[in-house]
């Protein structure tokens, strides 16, 4: 139960949102980045602008999943504020605002997952839950009272604040590197398809795929997504132990996340890498019938 210092469905006011979130600027351009891949169908799909593509949307997905997410959101490894700043700085450059209001709806999501409060449950329909909780005005606000561990930190709260500029420096190098079809494809195409593949842990992990583990929520796991999304598709392995840095708990699920961070440790970048105890295994293992 949510207490009285923290309601369960916080109250957005108009105050407490920029002058930019008050003028649905953010609505016109996720929109207008959907409508610009278009673009796609007229500019040349050069080589170097593939592989930007490539290189913008790997590089992404990792400042999301092993920054946002198994860094910022469930402190599953430490490192230092040095590195600390430039995962936070790779990950706000996938347009999915900053690391501290990332973070925050994230625990809350893990707080309330699937049952009212949650952020983007399918229970509330599938596509709110892939999309259309981006919109919704109770989510505008960074929760500060669930990140307090980050908000110390006055350089991850000025990525927070202006975390349109790191994603404008992007799109600007791709388009110095590439041209407009480097623009296009690296950082356009490459933003939206990043935006869906991140977007389906929301909605497809909590409906389609097996679950090993009986949590209280419908998290699944899904290979396909694991694959896609570089390791989060093991969705009900992470929500019956989140506290871990790795999700695929065994050798036949891939993890590519974990992997990377594997190597991090090697070169001493980061350290006291979390891992899921014996007990969650050995549980995991019998569900698994024993492969």
């Amino acid at each position: 139960m949510a207490s009285p210092a923290e309601p369960l469905f916080p109250v957005v006011s108009p105050a407490d949102k920029s002058w930019v979130e008050r003028l649905q600027v953010p609505h016109i351009l996720y929109w207008g980045i959907h409508v610009a891949c278009l673009l796609g169908l007229f500019v040349e799909a050069t080589t170097t602008s593939l592989c930007l593509f490539v290189g913008t949307l790997a590089l992404r997905m990792f400042g999301i999943t092993g920054g946002y997410h198994r860094y910022f959101s469930h402190r599953t490894y430490k490192t230092s504020r040095v590195f600390q700043f430039l995962l936070g700085f790779l990950g706000t450059t996938a347009v999915q605002k900053g690391p501290l209001w990332w973070a925050a709806g994230h625990r809350r999501h893990h707080k309330y997952s699937d049952q009212p409060g949650d952020m983007h449950s399918p229970r509330d329909g599938f596509l709110y839950s892939h999309f259309g909780w981006i919109f919704d005005d109770r989510w505008y606000p960074t929760q500060l009272n669930l990140i307090r561990d980050l908000a110390r930190y006055p350089e991850l709260a000025w990525l927070d604040r202006y975390h349109a500029v790191p994603p404008v420096l992007l799109a600007l190098f791709c388009l110095a590197v590439g041209g407009l079809s480097g623009l296009v494809w690296g950082f356009v195409i490459s933003t939206v398809a990043l935006w869906h593949i991140t977007y389906s842990i929301n909605s497809l992990s909590h409906v389609w795929g097996s679950r090993r583990y009986e949590t209280t929520d419908d998290s699944r796991n899904n290979w396909l997504l694991a694959l896609l999304t570089m390791g989060e598709g093991w969705h009900n392995n992470h929500h019956h132990y989140m506290s871990c840095a790795r999700q695929g708990f065994f050798w036949w699920e891939i993890d590519v996340t974990y992997y990377v961070l594997r190597c991090l440790a090697a070169l001493g970048i980061i350290w006291d890498i979390r891992e899921p105890p014996g007990h969650v295994l050995t549980r995991g293992h019998a569900s698994s019938g024993g492969d």
